[in-house]
């Protein structure tokens, strides 16, 4: 018997290392394989690790808390920084156009959130036990689906606990979430039946959409210049004259081949290579004259076009007309690629590392460009690991900053949630104005996004295991299960509604806006098997940010407003 003895120890010495790796382990293994199994097509995927973490926790299967709430912390602020890091470069410009009335029907829901948790909070539980109120807390955070509030109110209470005695709220959030996720699918299936919604014709809606907005797409064309007046007047002259954007990449003059820029005159008969928008074609056809076919190959000073990548970071942050490409390198940028959107290369357009540049020119000429820019995707892979720890440095003492609001028991402070939320959006916006590489691949973000959140979850899942019997059979359980569906549909109900009937937004916008307000992939992954366009992806990304901003600030300030009354 004694000869198994290490193996007794190994599963209950809990202030043994091996005993806390093996845990947290079993713990994220079981959870991330039970949340990939589907139940109606819906899945709860890393979310379950909470729930393994819960039975590990109800067996026993515990570590040191200051272990726990260490690894809790941190894997919390790498999930919200990685967070921060992918949704900065898109945080401000989510506000333009549509993206403004989308973001406020967005923070409208955020608030109903809210409010119907305190209404049901006030109907249907006894007000006077200081338990009821962090739970509904936990409850409102599982109904909106959104993990980093959980973490944010819990990272509230513990300063408002400092001796010990902080409220499991992780019961209520583990109560609330499996409704949450299908309730949100639920009421949006709601809407469409509430507003007659015919998806055919939602689809049809768009492609026509989709066919007026061609327009504005890069179109590429070889004019000859036939128009007297442009004789002797340089590309300057011309684009100021016409007022349209373009750029005029190559020119064939008197058979010869070269790359104009700004002084560059023009002469009856130069043939040039444009590239503007759809929509300026025409005019800039009838301005300079016809299209015609040219052979740039067979000229004595053949051109290539080439995509160059962005990889040095001695690079980033530098604007095009600061890199002199025309009259330094004899090239031109006609369009740049960021995160997969073409960008107009604009002279005062900021460079990031992992921007694709195309550039037009000799080919010896291009080729030197490409060296000057990097063009390694070796290079790009390596993980910019210092930038990361860095955000964090910043962010949490950002977060540590106290701000003293009348009426609130404690100073508030954004916490070490909140702090590297902020921090990391406006590095991955503005980073690069002060020589921080933060770009990482998709994969890259991923992987340490996930990590965290799967140490955080075990973490929350194991401190509230060993309670979660009595809170949920003996307690309040089932209240916490049916408030929670009220707080999830009630608000999807009333903005959706107001979505499509007051602002006309497409069914599939919506879809993906709600799906975005509560942060929900499963909710956003229905919605794309719904439409065959990325309408929903895009109405996910416009609001993504700004909700989930808004769930981990106001979660502190509920815990501190509400909790500490």
């Amino acid at each position: 018997m004694d000869s198994f003895q290490w193996l007794t120890n190994l599963f209950t010495a809990t202030d043994s290392v091996a005993h806390i790796a093996l845990l947290y382990a079993i713990v994220i293994a079981v959870g991330v394989y039970l949340g990939k199994i589907k139940i109606f097509g819906i899945s709860l995927g890393v979310t379950f690790v909470l729930f393994a973490g819960i039975v590990a926790g109800h067996f026993r299967l515990t570590a040191p808390p200051n272990i726990l709430t260490f690894v809790q912390d941190f894997g919390l602020i790498l999930f919200v920084f990685m967070i921060g890091l992918q949704v900065g470069p898109g945080f401000f410009e989510s506000f333009r156009k549509g993206g403004v009335t989308l973001n406020l029907l967005s923070t409208a829901t955020v608030l109903l959130n809210i409010a119907v948790m305190f209404a049901c909070y006030f109907i249907f539980f006894d007000t006077s036990s200081t338990h009821n109120l962090p739970m509904m807390v936990g409850t409102l955070y599982g109904a909106v689906t959104n993990t980093p509030g959980l973490g944010a109110a819990n990272e509230a209470l513990e300063s408002m606990f400092p001796s010990g005695g902080v409220p499991q709220i992780a019961s209520g959030y583990a109560c609330a979430y499996p409704l949450g996720v299908l309730g949100i699918i639920g009421a949006t299936i709601a809407i469409r039946y509430i507003c007659r919604v015919k998806l055919e014709k939602e689809e049809e809606e768009l492609s026509d959409e989709a066919a007026e907005n061609t327009r504005v797409k890069p179109h590429m064309m070889h004019l000859q210049v036939t128009n007297s007046y442009l004789a002797g007047r340089t590309l300057l002259q011309i684009h100021e004259f016409l007022n349209r954007d373009f750029v005029c990449s190559r020119i064939l003059h008197n058979g010869h081949v070269s790359i104009p820029n700004r002084n560059t005159v023009f002469e009856l008969g130069d043939q040039v290579f444009i590239v503007c928008a759809e929509a300026d074609a025409e005019a800039i056809i009838a301005f300079i004259g016809p299209e015609i076919q040219v052979a740039w190959e067979k000229t004595d000073q053949p051109m290539v076009s080439k995509r160059i990548l962005v990889t040095r970071s001695s690079i980033n942050g530098k604007t095009l007309s600061g890199m002199h490409f025309s009259s330094v390198y004899g090239v031109n940028v006609t369009r740049v690629t960021r995160q997969g959107m073409e960008l107009f290369a604009s002279p005062n357009l900021s460079l990031q590392v992992g921007d694709r540049l195309m550039v037009v020119g000799p080919e010896d000429l291009v080729n030197r460009v490409s060296d000057v820019l990097g063009n390694s995707i070796k290079r790009l892979e390596a993980p910019n690991i210092a930038t990361i720890f860095v955000g964090i440095i910043v962010g949490i003492i950002f977060g540590s900053l106290p701000f003293a609001l009348p009426g609130m028991p404690v100073p508030m402070k954004l916490g070490i949630a909140g702090g590297p939320l902020i921090v990391a959006i406006l590095i991955g916006r503005y980073g690069y104005k002060v020589r921080l590489v933060t770009y990482t691949t998709t994969s890259a973000n991923m992987m340490l996004r996930e990590i965290g959140l799967v140490l955080f979850l075990a973490s929350v899942g194991i401190k509230a295991g060993a309670g979660f019997l009595e809170t949920v059979v003996q307690g309040d359980g089932l209240k916490y299960v049916y408030t929670g569906f009220l707080i999830t549909v009630i608000p999807i109900l009333i903005i959706g509604t107001l979505a499509r009937l007051k602002f006309k937004f497409n069914y599939f916008t919506i879809m993906g806006m709600i799906a975005g307000t509560y942060t929900d992939p499963p909710a956003l992954a229905y919605a794309n098997q719904s439409c065959s366009k990325d309408t929903p992806a895009v109405g996910y990304s416009t609001v993504y940010p700004l909700s989930m901003f808004l769930r981990i600030l106001t979660a502190q300030l509920i815990v501190l407003l509400a909790c500490g009354a």
